[in-house]
């Protein structure tokens, strides 16, 4: 998972399959938050699922700024490429 394409199917098949996400609105802009009905505990569960899949600790601080589903993606993103250098 090191592309932003590979990034962006991964959570949304997360977002389908635990959080009952409909798969027509994972678009890039869709806010977590209003549009999704996605909660804090909700984000805190994406974030440990997604550290499981990356095998990299996720520092809360990088999601604190997160309200769209291309901003997940972008700090996943940031973390595997930055682990790799």
């Amino acid at each position: 998972m090191h592309t932003q394409e590979e990034i962006l199917n991964t959570v949304k098949e997360i977002l389908i399959s635990d959080f009952e996400c409909p798969a027509e609105k994972l678009v890039p802009s869709v806010r977590l938050f209003e549009d999704l009905d996605l909660d804090s505990i909700d984000a805190v569960d994406l974030i440990v699922r997604l550290q499981k899949i990356i095998q990299k600790k996720v520092n809360p601080d990088d999601f604190k700024q997160i309200r769209t589903l291309q901003d997940v993606v972008d700090a996943i993103a940031k973390i595997v490429n930055d682990s790799e250098k």
